[in-house]
């Protein structure tokens, strides 16, 4: 039998063999970077790739680089050309253990030490147990300006390896497990830059009374009032930690909101339900942040659906909306709330700002007839359903990649 401590929790069948200790040298030559004098037209804006570890950010594949260097650049520097298929881009600095697979030939800056795989390593192996290797690479970098791992650290690494055949199993389950997360997160940003776009056209721009994309049969002008005549506003008051528990009647923060949502956080605050200086919240509210440590985070908003009582925080306004509560809270994530926000709260960038009761009343705001404000509504609720479908999709497998990565090495 295998040692149990050489072999995954889960593996593919067929596979029983214990993985092999080895040195990161035994399977890979590590190649480093350079840079050609950057005072010199000569080396620069040739058609040689050259690699800056920003641009590994979020990649799994090398395709083409921001920069390009000459033949002359590259005999002039210490960068080497990497060899297109087997290399494994690795940041050294800056962020030690970004990754990606290099898909054409080309060559780094001095911020890499990058895998060139020997015969018999799958490139996407290695990819998937970047979160190892970078660990081990965190483990043991060094320096006093900034955090590095030289090329014979690296080399020295040691991990543990299968069979190629193994290696290549495990290679492509992950492969389409990051196929389906990148799908989902290319949906996931066509919705919101979607939702973007109309939130633009379908409000009126600055100065007009109607809005570029309007549904059919709705011509007239919308009407020109004053915010507080669709909401009654009042502020959240405040709790004493004394009356803090750890159950009872929910207290809804700034940090529950997300991307004008609610989400509910392992951190919750609970008290009594009799607790003084307790203001309840009712579905169809919206609440918004009109204190905080940074006016950056001041003027979130959301709609509370579908929920138990629950208490809001002092650093909340509440709005009991008279009219559509959909469509209000869709008018605070068009471009007027984001003018608006950034005139009246007070408070430089990272200083303390306020968000003023009167101040949102007193603004002047196009509304069109309820009917048309309802069907504004329900096409934009409708819009953020889908968007969060695909966002629980895109983080269930995540999820999923994480514990199989937990379960599938050693």
């Amino acid at each position: 039998m295998p040692e149990k401590a050489k072999v995954p929790a889960i593996r593919f069948n067929g596979f029983t063999d214990a993985w092999e200790q080895r040195k990161v040298s035994d399977i890979a030559d590590i190649v480093g970077g350079g840079t050609p004098s950057t005072i010199n037209p000569e080396y620069w804006d040739g058609d040689i790739d050259w690699y800056a570890p920003a641009e590994m950010e979020g990649q799994r594949y090398a395709v083409g680089s921001v920069k390009k260097i000459t033949e002359l650049g590259l005999q002039k520097s210490s960068a080497q050309m990497l060899p297109a298929g087997r290399t494994v881009l690795f940041t050294s600095r800056a962020g030690i253990g970004k990754m990606a697979i290099l898909q054409c030939s080309a060559a780094t800056n001095q911020g890499f030490q990058s895998i060139v795989l020997k015969d018999g390593t799958n490139p996407y192996f290695i990819y998937s147990m970047g979160s190892e290797l970078k660990k081990k690479a965190e483990g043991i970098a060094s320096g006093s300006t900034f955090l590095e791992i030289s090329g014979k650290m690296l080399s020295n690494l040691v991990i543990a390896m299968p069979s190629k055949q193994e290696q290549n199993k495990i290679a492509c389950y992950f492969e389409k497990i990051d196929d389906l997360i990148t799908l989902h997160q290319r949906k996931l940003l066509k919705l919101k830059n979607i939702k973007k776009a109309m939130l633009e056209k379908m409000f009126p721009k600055n100065g007009r009374n109607v809005p570029e994309i309007r549904f059919a049969g709705f011509t007239d002008a919308w009407e020109q009032r004053q915010f507080g005549e669709l909401a009654r506003i009042r502020r959240g008051l405040t709790y004493n930690p004394t009356n803090v528990r750890k159950d009872g009647v929910r207290v809804l923060r700034s940090s529950n909101i997300n991307e004008d949502t609610f989400v509910f956080k392992d951190d919750d605050v609970f008290v009594e339900p009799k607790a003084a200086n307790i203001d309840f919240v009712k579905d169809k509210d919206i609440l918004i942040t009109s204190a905080n440590g940074s006016s950056r985070l001041v003027g979130k908003h959301a709609l509370v659906k579908n929920t138990n009582t629950k208490a809001v925080h002092g650093g909340f306004m509440l709005l009991a909306t008279a009219e559509e509560p959909e469509f209000t809270n869709f008018l605070m994530s068009s471009p007027w709330y984001d003018r608006f926000i950034g005139v009246y709260v007070a408070g430089g960038n990272g200083a303390i700002g306020n968000l003023s009761k009167t101040d949102l009343e007193e603004q002047n705001v196009f509304v069109p007839v309820v009917s048309e404000q309802r069907l504004i509504g329900e096409f934009f609720a409708n819009l953020d359903n889908l968007i969060t479908l695909h966002q629980r999709k895109y983080e269930k497998l995540q999820n999923l990649k994480k514990a199989c990565l937990e379960k599938m090495f050693v």
